[in-house]
């Protein structure tokens, strides 16, 4: 193991510790620590590289180094080492946890000798000036210890980053750290009021007690610098950064025991520089799943919260005011000086009025500290300090990428900010500079960087355009960029499942949202605002922006001038507005006009491509009202578009259209060939796409899962749902509520209640909070089946009845014929004969009405039972309708239909003496669901058969 110090009675101290390794002794104020022989070997080791990252294996094997061992070991005597040392105790730190990396000593030490062998002690440097720790900081730890970390290992390190952001105090931190090491010889340099370059020399010269005798004192400077082991922090050196460049390079050269540790906006970009971005404060970027506890475990919430109570405050941090903290510190982007100023207003405005504040304008002028630094008194001074360092180009670029919200590409910057005397080639330089001087963030989403300005520099940039001219021109170049990029990567949406993918694209939609708000304010181009409409309405459709994809679509076509009609643009708007209107109001007259318009716009222009794939959404809007008719012939209609078109999705489609109507009349056989023709021919998910909000994948698999379940194959339903619940988690479209309700429903007849009851929790919780009713009323439809089911027959008949009123007014009428023979066949249970049987004939009407035909079996089976177990009524009427439920299931090939027909048809016939033949049939039944062990009606089936034998 690497020992501390040498074997001759040397030893380290750090605070009130001395460790001598020779003697394997610690002492505290002198006095033995008994910490264990393993805490002591840890600590050894990370001693021996002081301000160093030891990552967790490298230590493991330095202090077992000849035995495998856990984790859980090492963090185990770390702990406990920390405990003796009293790590974290009135301030005192010692060991670092470096997250993801490893640990780290991070306490100043000095190296000590037996007695009578102490060196004369240095001369003391009298020029140290190291101003205190400038408060306490926050979340900055680890900062500090790779700063020191890499200050041990390089000589020059900058640290970049925004103003305001806290370099500074960084970097006095980081230099009281390591004050011990340089034995106190640590020289502060202040350039944030040298404004004259050439003075940058001489300002360290006269700190130093030298004399200047020359313009450039350099020289000299590095002469006396030379021989000396001297921790220098040149602060605040973003405006003359190139002359202490120069400065830098001259005495990390010519005086090799020196480090530099610079704070600037902009790195030095000199030999042997590293460079540290200080990123801004952490902060909740999402309160949904945090309470007022959790959120103060980020730094940015914890800095305000400390620094509003320090100003006299009085904050009792609940959830509700926990989340305006929140807010206010993702407005200042996690930048330490404003929320710092905005936490001083707390006392005088309150919480809720500081944020109230904020969001109408970022209050620029509000002050800060009487001690700070002018440039850092109030926002506008940082700013105005930055924004007076650039050039011309600079300023003009940066005005001009004011226009984009959130992040943007520099494709876009290049296109949208180019022009009035730019070209592409000045503003990629001028980008790349404000990235270096930290006046835009830049940062990789996967494969490509984005930028964006903090709302802080936007806020100060667009106030310092002001009326330039240039807004107009520049807003309709950003507006037509958006509108080609929809139109570009528009069939890209669809395929992306995965928060990463969809990471830069939701950051685009905020620059689209910016753009179609200009397009039709009073002093916006409404030609640009009605294209840009038609191009994001799929992309809202497909990332689940229903509301908004309502608005816009509907903002659009009110602007539409009657001579631009008839296009693709007002196909695509109206096929937009009926599907929005579908979803989040119902199925009313409006949703399916808008949609009829635009299939009509298709079929004008000859597009028979598009006319196919708005048969979808109007078949989705039929199979929803109830008029499954309507159903089967836009399926016929699409399938005779789709066969000489020999388009791949359209063929697709035709065969989910067609499997779908298929199923709805019975036909089960033909309905499965027809789902697997559309599954089978699928593309992979990449390269699927979705037209018109209609996903045909995801329709056929969801009436396949109904399917299987009624040929009689659950245990088939059962995987296919599983792994639809599995797809659902990753969703974020209103497809998942579809299949979600389809899969509780499966669920329900299959008897898994509790699996299903959990579902229709979420899906009821979510669609309310997502503003879906039609999704919302199902939900709570079918947990009143729930209720029916597990026997509260009465409270689940009286709210089923509700949410069936709902349904209705909504003409939301797909599960209407299930519910209603569900109702039937609960209050026969309760016991109310009449009440059921007239339900039944509702449900009959309700069937030759609509078409729903593939209810016909249980509807009679129901009627059967009714007939069987109430008094008065004619068995022998029981007897034939369960043997037509039986005949009309096995016409349908419903397996699952004949199951529960032939289970009550075998217990009426034993009622009646024929016990053989009940027994026969309920074993040829239930040959087929030999695997199916644990289905509700399978168990019953074979109880049934029990007795019968």
């Amino acid at each position: 193991m690497a020992a501390a110090v040498d074997e001759c009675g040397h030893g380290l101290a750090f605070g009130p510790f001395k460790l001598v390794m020779s003697e394997r002794l610690l002492t505290k104020d002198g006095i033995p620590l008994d910490v264990g022989a393993r805490a002591l070997d840890i600590l050894s080791a990370l001693m021996s590289r002081p301000n160093q990252i030891i990552n967790k294996r490298n230590l493991m094997s330095l202090v077992w180094p000849d035995v495998i061992v856990e984790e859980a070991s090492l963090r185990f005597h770390i702990a406990n080492l920390r405990k003796a040392l009293g790590d974290g105790v009135d301030g005192a730190r010692y060991i670092a946890t470096i997250t993801g990396r490893g640990y780290c000593f991070v306490a100043p030490i000095t190296r000590t000798r037996p007695p009578g062998k102490e060196p004369p002690a240095p001369a003391r440097f009298q020029h140290a000036n190291l101003p205190p720790r400038l408060g306490r900081m926050i979340g900055r730890d680890e900062d500090v210890a790779a700063l020191s970390a890499q200050l041990a290992h390089g000589r020059l390190v900058t640290i970049v980053g925004p103003g305001g952001v806290g370099k500074t105090t960084v970097a006095v931190a980081v230099a009281h750290d390591l004050a011990a090491t340089f034995s106190g010889s640590v020289l502060f340099v202040d350039f944030g009021m040298i404004t004259d370059p050439r003075l940058a020399a001489t300002a360290v010269t006269s700190l130093l007690g030298l004399s200047v005798q020359s313009d450039d004192p350099t020289p000299s400077l590095v002469q006396f610098l030379k021989d000396k082991r001297v921790l220098l922090i040149l602060d605040t050196c973003e405006h003359l950064v190139e002359a202490i460049a120069d400065l830098a390079a001259a005495i990390t050269s010519g005086a090799p025991n020196v480090h530099i540790l610079a704070t600037s906006r902009e790195a030095l970009r000199i030999e042997g520089e590293r460079v540290y971005r200080l990123d801004a404060l952490a902060y909740p970027t999402d309160m949904s799943d945090l309470g007022a506890i959790a959120v103060q475990q980020f730094p940015a919430t914890q800095l305000f919260i400390e620094r509003a109570m320090a100003s006299g405050a009085r904050l009792e941090v609940n959830d509700a005011k926990a989340a305006v903290v929140c807010h206010i510190c993702r407005k200042l982007d996690g930048v330490a000086l404003a929320i710092e100023l905005a936490a001083r207003r707390v006392e005088a405005y309150g919480l809720e009025q500081t944020a109230a504040l904020l969001d109408q304008r970022l209050t620029l002028l509000w002050h800060g500290l009487r001690t700070a630094p002018p440039r850092q008194k109030t926002l506008q001074a940082t700013l105005d300090w930055s924004y007076e360092l650039l050039s011309d180009v600079e300023r003009t670029v940066l005005r001009r990428l004011a226009v984009f919200v959130g992040h943007f590409s520099l494709e876009a910057a290049l296109e949208v900010v180019a022009g009035g005397g730019l070209d592409q080639t000045a503003v990629s330089e001028a980008v790349d500079s404000l990235v270096e001087k930290s006046m835009v963030a830049a940062r990789p989403f996967g494969a490509v960087m984005r930028y964006r300005l903090l709302d802080t520099t936007r806020a100060y940039t667009i106030e310092t355009r002001g009326n330039d001219g240039e807004g107009p021109g520049l807003a309709a170049r950003h507006a037509a960029y958006y509108r080609r990029w929809l139109e570009q990567t528009g069939n890209e949406w669809s395929s992306l499942s995965t928060g990463l993918d969809r990471a830069p694209h939701f950051a685009a939609l905020n620059n689209v949202r910016a753009a179609l708000t200009w397009c039709f304010s009073d002093d916006g181009d409404v030609s640009i605002g009605i294209g840009l409409a038609a191009a994001a309405a799929p992309v809202f459709r497909t990332m689940a922006l229903v509301p908004e994809c309502h608005r816009w679509s509907e903002r659009a076509l009110e602007a539409m001038e009657e001579r631009h009609r008839g296009g693709p643009e007002e196909m695509q708007l109206q096929a937009a507005l009926g599907l929005s209107l579908m979803f989040t109001q119902g199925h009313g007259e409006a949703a399916v006009a808008a949609l009829h318009r635009s299939l009509d716009i298709a079929r004008a222009r000859g597009d028979r491509l598009n006319e196919a794939r708005l048969l979808g959404p109007l078949h989705f809007f039929h199979l929803r009202s109830g008029d499954f008719g309507a159903c089967l012939r836009y399926a016929e209609r699409c399938t005779d578009i789709a066969a000489p078109l020999g388009d791949p999705d359209a063929t697709a489609l035709a065969h989910t259209l067609m499997g779908m109507a298929l199923h709805i009349l019975g036909d089960l056989g033909r309905a499965r060939v027809e789902l697997d023709a559309a599954l089978s021919a699928e593309k992979p998910a990449g390269d699927r796409q979705i037209h018109f909000g209609f996903d045909h994948r995801n329709w056929a698999s969801l009436v396949l899962v109904t399917t299987l379940w009624m040929q009689g194959r659950p245990t088939q339903a059962r995987a296919l749902i599983h792994q639809q619940l599995r797809d659902i988690e990753t969703m974020h479209h209103p497809v998942a509520f579809a299949l979600l309700v389809n899969a509780v429903a499966t669920l329900l007849w299959i008897g898994d209640l509790e699996v299903a009851e959990a579902r229709l929790d979420w899906l009821v919780a979510n669609a309310t909070s997502q503003s879906f009713a039609p999704y919302r009323h199902v939900g709570q439809a079918f947990q009143a089946e729930l209720a029916i089911r597990r026997g509260d027959i009465d409270a689940g008949a009286a709210k089923l009845r509700v949410h069936l009123d709902q349904l209705h007014a909504a003409r939301y009428e797909l599960f209407t014929g299930r519910f209603y023979v569900v109702l039937a066949d609960g209050l026969a249970k309760a016991g109310r004969w009449r009440e059921a049987m007239a339900q039944v004939h509702e449900t009959a009407r309700f069937i030759e009405t609509t078409g729903y035909t593939s209810y016909i079996p249980e509807l009679l089976r129901v009627k059967g039972c009714i007939l069987i177990a109430a008094p008065g009524l004619d068995d022998t009427e029981a007897e034939a309708c369960l043997l037509k439920a039986l005949q009309q299931s096995r016409n349908q090939g419903s397996g699952s239909w004949e199951l529960r027909t032939a289970t009550d048809l075998a217990t009426l016939w034993a009622s009646r003496g024929f016990q053989d033949k009940g027994r026969a049939l309920l074993r040829s039944t239930l040959v087929r669901f030999a695997d199916d062990h644990d289905v509700t009606d399978v168990k019953t089936a074979r109880e049934v058969l029990a007795l019968l034998e």
